[in-house]
Parts: structure tokens; sequence; C-alpha cells
């Protein structure tokens, strides 16, 4: 059984990333298509929905089309997504332990646990964006309730667009500060879905451990994260150019078959790129338990079955009775009998005065 389990810098996490995702490409690939595919799915019938629309004169009804695709897709995306990210997490954590791996031993694995990461995700999802929700309803309930420019009873056009600017202005530092607020909190839960896929715990203990996992690797995390981040809008940057370039020839709106094609490339895109970070993630989590924890060691007892076993408690061969199974553990601590008193000397007969 090989693993490569010791304490590894920021570079040796990018190249073991880089390795597990190039020896085990169809394996992540795989695990990520599932999500992909139902993004694929879901996308088509909305391009349907809109033609069938259109060839029937009835474009007044696309809002409303629109938004019940929205309502429905949206948790299916969850769901799948929570599933992929789970499943890949399993299978780097094999791969990187050095055990085998199947797409659907990964899958199969995580099923039975899939409400407890769904519930772990849309804690972290609520802890780190609810902000930036009242954020965002400040910002256009403050909009709303300034009186439109120019209407009837309404200020000067130079005190209406003041509160404007106002509102704007305060609502671009409040987005600054939470885009901090979500990196810090991002960080610090970076770690929460493996410690849950690998330990098998629950939501708020997997939050706790990679709070106290995270600590001291957050600015290395930070980097992964980054450049992960970058390589992705690289690819999909290059991966989408051919329809940028169309929608611009086209004023801005792409033929069916583009949006179908685009469609297909975005499978292709979600599934090669959305391992890469979950990959590190779990890479990360590995290294933290090495450093911390010196599970390196433990692993490798574990491996060879030296695993400590709890001493046997001892007893003594007394025999206890069946009525009362503490008289022969009581028995070891029973003081040793009194030593027995020599017999009364016999009577001189003679009396002392």
């Amino acid at each position: 059984m090989e693993s490569n389990l010791r304490p590894l810098t920021l570079g040796e996490i990018l190249d073991r990333t880089a390795q597990l995702y190039r020896t085990n490409f169809l394996l992540f690939a795989g695990i990520a298509s599932v999500y992909a595919g139902a993004l694929l799915v879901l996308g088509l019938l909305q391009l349907g929905a809109e033609e069938l629309l259109r060839v029937l004169h009835r474009m007044q009804y696309l809002p409303w089309v629109t938004g019940g695709w929205f309502l429905v897709s949206l948790p299916l995306m969850m769901i799948f997504a929570g599933a992929a990210v789970a499943a890949n997490n399993r299978a780097v954590s094999w791969v990187h332990l050095g055990q085998p791996a199947t797409i659907r031993g990964a899958y199969s694995s995580i099923l039975p646990r899939l409400g407890r990461y769904l519930w772990l995700m849309t804690i972290v999802a609520f802890v780190i964006y609810t902000p930036f929700a009242l954020i965002c309803g400040g910002y256009f309930g403050g909009l709303f309730m300034i009186r439109p420019i120019g209407a009837k009873g309404a200020p000067g056009d130079s005190g209406a667009v003041g509160m404007v600017l106002l509102i704007s202005a305060v609502f671009l530092v409040l987005l600054v500060a939470w885009m901090a607020y979500a990196i810090i909190m991002g960080l610090r839960y970076s770690l929460a879905i493996p410690a849950c896929v690998v330990e098998e715990i629950k939501a708020r203990e997997a939050i706790r451990r990679s709070i106290d996992l995270s600590q001291g690797a957050r600015g290395r995390i930070f980097v992964l994260g980054l450049l992960i981040v970058v390589i992705e809008i690289g690819l999909l940057a290059v991966a989408y150019l051919f329809f940028i370039v169309a929608a611009v020839k086209s004023h801005g709106v792409l033929p069916l078959w583009a949006r179908v094609l685009q469609q297909f490339v975005g499978f292709l895109t979600n599934s090669f790129i959305g391992p890469i970070y979950a990959t590190g993630l779990t890479l990360f989590y590995y290294d933290q338990r090495v450093r911390k924890e010196g599970f390196d060691i433990e692993w490798m007892m574990q491996a060879a079955g030296l695993t400590p076993q709890p001493p046997a408690v001892e007893t003594t061969t007394a025999p206890a009775s069946a009525a009362e199974p503490g008289l022969a553990l009581d028995a070891q601590f029973d003081p040793p009998p009194a030593a027995a008193q020599d017999p009364p000397l016999p009577d001189s007969g003679t009396e002392h005065e």
C-alpha cells in the first residue's frame, strides 16, 4: 500500500494535485460529469422551452418560464453539486492513501450520508452569503425609497442624484467588507467537507474540525484557491472565446445551434475543471492532520496492523459468585486478614497486687 503521507509545502501540494488529477483523470472527470450532465440536461430543457415559446409566439411568458426553471433547477443543482464534491473528496482520499477507487464506489460510499453533506454546505453558504443578501437588499431597498428623478413632488435632481451616489458608495464599501469576510470565513470552513466525508462526522463537528485544522494553513489555502481560480478563468476564457466572438457578430444574440453547442462545451469544462479545487483541499486536509495529529504514523500503524489494543483487566483466580459479579474484583482490594492473636497464657494462680 503506497501513500504520500508527510508534511508537504505549498508547491508540493500543487504538484501532488496535478499528479493525482493527471493520473486519475477519468476517475475525477467521471465523478464531476454527473453534476455537469445534470446542468447539461437542465440547460437543454431551458433552451427547448424558450424555442417552443418563440415558435408559438408566446414570448410574453418567457419570464415565467425562466423563473420556474430557476426554482426547479436550483435545488437540483445543489444536490448534484454536493454529491459530486463529496464523491470527489472520497475518491481523492482513497487515491492519496494508495487505495483503489472507482466512480461507482465513490458515489456509493457518500449517498447514505448525502443529507449530512448537503446540510453542511447549506450552513456554510448561509454563514457566508447571508450578509451579502442583506447588503444587496438594503441597497435596492434604498434605491426604491428614493423618488424617481423628475417625478412630481420629487426633490431636486441634484438631491436625488446625491442620495443615489451616497447609497452606492456605502454599498461598495459594504461589498468590499463582505468580500473580505467571505474569504476569511471560506478559509475557516475550507476543510469542513473533507473532514465530514473522511471522518464521517456530523456537520457542526466538521465545521469545528475545519476551524481547528485550518489554523496555520489558511494563507497557503488562499494561495491555492487563487491559483486555481486564475487557471479556471483562463481555461473558461479559451473555451468560450468562440461564443464571445459569435455573440459580437450576432449583435449579442447567439443562434440556437450556438447556444446548444455552448451547453456541451459547458459540460466538458465543468467535468474537467470542477474537481481541481476539491482535490487540493482534500490534500490540505491530510497535510494538516499529518502536521498536527501525526496521521502518517497512525496510518502506518493501522496498515501494519499495529493499532494498540486496550489493556486487559487483570482478574484473580478466586471464583466469584454469579449473583455478585464484583466480588472477585473487590477481593483484590480487601485488606489482608489480621494476624491471629496468641492464645491467653494459662493462669499461674499467682495474683499481683
